[in-house]
């Protein structure tokens, strides 16, 4: 199952909780963004983005966001989500989600999302720190070995 999961840096373990299930008795389409939020923040961990932010005021807002429903999720489950960023621009980066179920043992879900960097005293969109091409470019490595 992990296997899935290869290419992708950063994987978080979200447990599906039964108040996400719909009246159709699967995960709600909505809360799947909820997902690919905790895994991007995880991954914003990963690479001290947030750490980063507190000091220079530099920080991502999401741009877009994209997602894929593949089979549906059910209570009780495991999900582990992964996440990676697959193109960077001067002032953006894109990155995309996969989601697995452990008790399915499949790809439920992927997504995708751009996310824009700002600098929240100028009030503007800013370049992607120094700092954190590096970070992102190792993360990269860190799949490619």
């Amino acid at each position: 199952m992990e296997s899935l999961l290869n290419d992708y840096p950063v994987v978080t373990e979200i447990p599906v909780a039964w108040g996400e299930m719909d009246a159709l008795n699967h995960v709600n389409n909505a809360v799947y963004f909820r997902y690919f939020e905790t895994a991007r923040l995880d991954y914003f961990s990963h690479v001290q983005l947030m750490e980063d932010m507190a000091q220079t005021k530099v920080g991502p807002v999401l741009g877009e966001t994209y997602c894929r429903y593949k089979l549906p999720v059910t209570y009780p489950d495991t999900l582990l989500v992964g996440s990676r960023v697959t193109e960077v621009e001067k002032d953006r980066f894109k990155m995309e989600y996969q989601i697995v179920s452990k008790k399915l043992g499949k790809v439920t879900t992927t997504g995708s999302a751009t996310i824009v960097m700002f600098d929240f005293v100028s009030n503007r969109k800013a370049n992607i720190p120094s700092k954190l091409l590096n970070a992102i470019e190792n993360m990269a490595t860190l799949v490619s070995k």
